[in-house]
């Protein structure tokens, strides 16, 4: 019998982000309140009678044995496990990873009874979390490649309320304490370790699970490669990252019923001199332990690039959160206008 207090809460909580299509059966599981989704969790979702229902988000989601598909994904943490009950949308959104689920009723695109995928990490089998930069994502890491993945929160509160729950639900885990570490020999202590390479910081919870923060030689390397885009024109001793934000870069379509929108999803960096563009992987990074090769794509892909001087105006949707930024930039061919002036005019 949960509180009042957490059934406000979850019901506070149960709200599809605007700018994201889902499917009807997830606009179901968003329109229960209070009760009527406590019962919903334990009549539809939850596996075992006992357990409870601490916290619920919406959030996009990555898999990672399907990297290039973002789902919405209403995220259940209970006692027991983490559910994530995705868009079925999904399903047919990567033909080839088609057996990753196990789709039993291939017929009901043609009812009128509306299907979601379930995933289930129960957390006896969680193993770590990485915490992303700013908190604007983090990534779930279990005992195998199906189960490792990444919430896109694209908000640092959202990542940081669900950590918390997180932890204190580990908290309630009785787990088999860890074995007395075995005395190391020199060779073993100061052989493999020299990597010169600082470790992310980690915070070891009482149930053994990996909480993993990032540390400054990450932005650090974001700086390095982002001045390597910029093509030398600043030096990497002043080149700061001001802002780093997951967001969503509007492609229009103007069709012939009506114009429509879709939304790529872009890592944006603003530095003191540039505006950057990336394409992320926020899955394959850092690896696993099981991977047996790095991933085929490098974390940071630069999607487009400009400089703050040639920004014209920014214009400023009046809509409520999210808001929408249009950057408008001076379409100049040659960035440096004064460099040759001069030869171009009166040369030959």
């Amino acid at each position: 019998y949960p509180s009042e207090f957490l059934m406000q809460k979850i019901t506070e909580d149960n709200q599809i982000p605007v700018h994201l299509h889902v499917s009807v059966s997830l606009q179901y599981v968003a329109g229960l309140k209070g009760r009527a989704l406590v019962e919903f969790f334990h009549s539809n979702i939850a596996e075992v009678e006992n357990e409870e229902l601490r916290h619920l988000m919406w959030s996009s989601v990555l898999f990672y044995k399907t990297p290039n598909v973002e789902v919405m994904a209403c995220v259940l943490l209970s006692t027991k496990a983490i559910y994530f009950l995705l868009d079925d949308s999904f399903i047919h959104a990567d033909e080839h990873q088609s057996d990753f689920w196990n789709k039993e009723n291939s017929d009901y695109d043609n009812s009128t009874f509306h299907l979601s995928c379930c995933f289930v990490l129960k957390l006896n089998d969680l193993q770590s979390v990485n915490v992303g930069l700013f908190d604007q994502y983090f990534r779930i890491t279990g005992h195998s490649a199906d189960h490792i993945i990444t919430c896109l929160t694209r908000d640092s509160y959202n990542t940081h309320t669900f950590i918390q729950q997180l932890m204190a639900v580990l908290s309630l885990l009785a787990r088999t304490p860890s074995p007395e570490p075995v005395d190391k020999d020199f060779y073993s202590e100061f052989g493999s370790k020299n990597t010169g390479k600082m470790e992310n910081y980690e915070l070891i919870h009482s149930s053994r699970v990996k909480f993993i923060y990032p540390n400054e030689e990450e932005i650090g390397d974001l700086a390095f490669l982002v001045a390597e885009k910029m093509d030398g024109l600043t030096n990497l001793p002043s080149l700061n990252i001001l802002l780093y934000v997951l967001a969503f870069q509007v492609n229009h379509f103007e069709g012939s019923a009506q114009n429509s929108s879709s939304l790529q999803p872009k890592t944006l960096i603003l530095t003191s001199s540039d505006l950057f563009l990336f394409d992320e992987d926020y899955i394959s990074y850092p690896l696993p332990e099981f991977a047996k090769e790095p991933p085929k794509r490098d974390k940071y892909q630069l999607a487009d690039g400009r400089r703050i001087r040639d920004l014209d105006r920014v214009l400023m949707g009046y809509q409520t959160y999210p808001q929408a930024l249009t950057f408008v930039f001076d379409d100049v061919q040659n960035q440096d206008l004064m460099q040759n002036l001069t030869l171009d005019h009166f040369g030959e």
